[in-house]
């Protein structure tokens, strides 16, 4: 059976003991599989699932001399077969495969246990998001286009854009991460030489995989690349949380911080400090996962029926993207579920520019009161860009002009600077995206 792990074991997923044990899986559910239709003795194919064994130290010995992994991980397995008093069977350990058979149907099982770990986080983060988003659904703020306040939307409103784009993510990574569950023991050149496709699934099937419909010695890298490429999307939205967080969190805006423990300094020098450190963290590696991404992209190309070039590159970017998104969505769910909201801070910005962010309503009551659309944008960016410089009073500015007084009455004027009206369709908007 392949062991389950839990969230706190993504790096034991990754480690030299796991890896082995999944070679070692594989190279038994093929003797198995082998013994069903005669190729292997079925005493032989017993002895090994009861005897085989190893120690990363002793490969590691033996890989110094030989310079192959998976010949220092056979013959440590001989060894210890030997020691059982079973050395007469180990000639059936690995009988008729390559070493691509091994090492890549076990590095799915590998990327099939993480995946199982990465997919309950952005199913924790989902809920996190969730939960927030509803906490905070009629909590008033400015929204801002190009970082300056543009009109009025809700902080549960941001949260569920956020809630959304996980959705897709948890989508994405679904596909990729199935069209990464395949296992090839198709030899050298992916021929059947000595294995026949028929053993090949019956194999596949004992380990939770899908034989790869044709493989070279390798599995095409257009599935580890969509995989990789689906992590990095799931740290680019991870990103994009954490760096809102990090500018609501500016002392001129203060709306939102990460949250900050009971003794934790934010500066050697500045006692006053709270750094959103952890945002900052979560911005700067889901850099590393990104570039990741073309690394893997690299690895689809190689030489006729195989190279090695991929293997290296694979050692880092595998282990480290699914390490790395595992870490950060642990970090993110903390953060959703941890930062502190301030909403009075919200209100108060929302109202920092005395009604400026009502000015594309007064133009739409105003063209269709019946004033043309070029004389009223004229007219209301006029009244908007005195107060913008003069720190005016728009929303009195506005009420008390003449000229806008012909179109609109103080009824209609008080309409135009409506926040309900602004917000009426939020829960729409929830309707759609949390269907209820």
């Amino acid at each position: 059976m392949i062991p389950r792990y839990t969230r706190a074991e993504m790096g034991a997923i990754w480690s030299d003991e796991n890896k082995y044990r999944q070679w070692l899986e594989v190279e038994l559910a093929a003797s198995e599989s082998l013994a069903e239709d005669g190729t292997v003795p079925r005493d032989a194919a017993q002895a090994l699932r009861a005897h085989a064994a190893f120690t990363v130290d002793r490969i590691n010995d033996i890989e110094k001399e030989v310079r192959h992994d998976v010949i220092a991980f056979t013959t440590t397995v001989a060894e210890s077969m030997k020691a059982a008093g079973h050395g007469e069977q180990a000639r059936w350990f690995h009988y008729g495969m390559t070493s691509n058979d091994v090492v890549d149907t076990a590095q799915a099982l590998q990327v099939k246990q993480s995946a199982a770990l990465i997919r309950q986080g952005l199913v924790d983060l989902a809920e996190a998001l969730k939960k927030r988003a509803f906490e905070f659904k009629g909590t008033l703020q400015i929204g801002r286009t190009h970082g300056i306040q543009a009109e009025p939307i809700t902080f549960g409103w941001k949260l569920a854009l956020f809630y959304d784009e996980i959705l897709r993510n948890i989508e994405r990574f679904d596909l990729a991460s199935e069209q990464i569950r395949f296992g090839k023991i198709s030899g050298a050149v992916g021929v059947f030489a000595h294995i026949g496709p028929d053993a090949e699934t019956r194999i596949c099937e004992k380990l939770g995989l899908r034989p790869a419909p044709i493989a070279s010695q390798v599995i095409s890298r257009d599935r580890h690349a969509s995989f990789v490429n689906s992590l990095a999307l799931i740290c680019a939205a991870l990103e994009k949380i954490a760096m809102e967080v990090r500018h609501l969190q500016r002392t001129e805006v203060r709306e939102v911080e990460e949250p900050f423990a009971t003794g934790q300094k934010g500066s050697s020098a500045m006692p006053h400090k709270k750094n959103p450190i952890v945002c900052e963290q979560i911005c700067g590696l889901a850099r590393v996962v990104r570039s990741n991404a073309l690394a893997a992209y690299e690895n689809i190309s190689l030489w006729h029926e195989r190279d090695i070039s991929h293997s290296s590159v694979e050692r880092v970017v595998l282990t480290d993207s699914c390490i790395l998104t595992d870490y950060l969505l642990s970090k993110t769910i903390w953060l959703v579920r941890g930062m502190r909201v301030h909403p009075q801070r919200m209100l108060r910005n929302l109202h920092l520019t005395m009604g400026l962010i009502f000015s594309g309503q007064v133009l739409l009551d105003l063209a269709a009161k019946g004033m043309s659309r070029e004389d009223a944008y004229r007219l209301v960016q006029s009244r908007a860009m005195r107060c913008w410089e003069e720190d005016g009073d728009f929303a009195g500015e506005i009420k008390a002009d003449p000229e806008i007084r012909k179109y609109l009455s103080e009824e209609e004027l008080a309409h135009t600077f409506s926040l309900d009206r602004q917000l009426s369709n939020i829960d729409r908007i929830f309707a759609r995206v949390f269907g209820v």
